[in-house]
C-alpha cells in the first residue's frame, strides 16, 4: 500500500520528514540510491528519519509488509547518502533519490517488500528518465564507510526487471585477470579507495559468496560491468 505519492512539485510537498533541501547547483536525480534502515522496525525507522535533530531523511520508506511512504518530495534535496562518489561525481544528496528498506541487515528482503520497491522503482525510473545502471547501493558509494542493502538483497532479480544491472555471462568474461579489477571496478562507477574496501562492496552486490583475495571470477564480472556501462 502506497501512503503517499510524488508530488513532482519542488517545494516540500507537504511530506512528514523535515530533513530536506534544494537541490545545489540547479541537478536532477539520476541516480536512484538503496538502503536497508539498520533498525528494529520499519516505525523507528521512521521516527527517526522524521526528526529534525537526526538530520537524516530519505525520500520513500518501504516496509517489511510493502507499505510505501514518500517522507521528502523527489525534487528536494534529502539527506540519505552522505559522504562518497559514483562515477567521479559527489554530492550523491543532489544526484539521487534515496529509498530506505526497513531491515535490520541480518535478514532477507520480504517479497511484498522487493515488490513494492520494483513497483517504485519503474515509477521514479520513468519520471527522471534513470537507466538502469542508475540504481546502485549505499555501499556501492561509500566503500567501506556503508554495506547496505547487503549481502542478502536480491540485485540480480531487479536487473532481470531492467531495474538495476548484473555481470553479462556466457560471454567469456567470467574469468579475468585481477590485476585489472580495480581499474574495472572504477570505470564501471566504484570511487576511489582502498583496494580490499572496493573488493568488499563490489561482492557485497555482485558475488557476497566470495571470498579471500581477489580472484578471476571478480575480474571477470567486472571487466564485463566495465565494457558495457563503464564510463571511461
Amino acid at each position: 500500500m502506497v501512503v503517499s505519492r510524488a508530488s513532482g512539485t519542488s517545494g516540500g510537498g507537504g511530506y512528514p520528514s523535515p530533513n530536506h533541501g534544494p537541490r545545489k547547483d540547479g541537478l536532477l536525480p539520476s541516480l536512484v540510491v538503496l538502503h536497508f534502515t539498520d533498525m528494529p522496525s520499519a516505525a523507528e525507522a521512521r521516527a527517526r528519519l522524521c526528526d529534525p535533530e537526526a538530520a537524516v531523511s530519505a525520500h520513500w520508506l518501504i516496509a517489511e509488509d510493502g507499505t510505501t511512504e514518500q517522507l521528502v518530495d523527489e525534487a528536494r534535496r534529502a539527506w540519505h547518502a552522505g559522504a562518497g562518489e559514483w562515477r567521479g561525481q559527489s554530492d550523491i544528496n543532489s544526484r539521487s533519490i534515496g529509498i530506505e528498506l526497513a531491515n535490520p541487515g541480518n535478514r532477507p528482503y520480504p517479497e511484498p517488500q522487493m515488490a513494492a520497491l520494483e513497483g517504485l522503482l519503474r515509477a521514479i525510473m520513468s519520471r527522471w528518465d534513470i537507466p538502469p545502471e542508475g540504481v546502485i547501493a549505499h555501499s556501492d558509494m561509500a566503500p567501506g564507510r556503508k554495506v547496505d542493502p547487503g549481502a542478502r538483497f536480491d540485485w540480480r532479480r531487479l536487473a532481470l526487471q531492467g531495474l538495476s544491472v548484473w555481470p553479462e555471462v556466457g560471454t567469456g568474461a567470467e574469468q579475468g585477470d585481477p590485476a585489472a579489477f580495480l581499474s574495472h571496478a572504477r570505470a564501471f562507477g566504484y570511487p576511489e579507495a582502498a583496494p580490499a574496501k572496493i573488493l568488499h562492496s563490489f561482492r557485497l552486490r555482485f558475488r557476497p559468496w566470495g571470498q579471500g583475495e581477489v580472484g578471476a571470477e571478480d575480474a571477470g564480472l567486472a571487466e564485463g560491468l566495465a565494457r558495457r556501462y563503464g564510463s571511461s
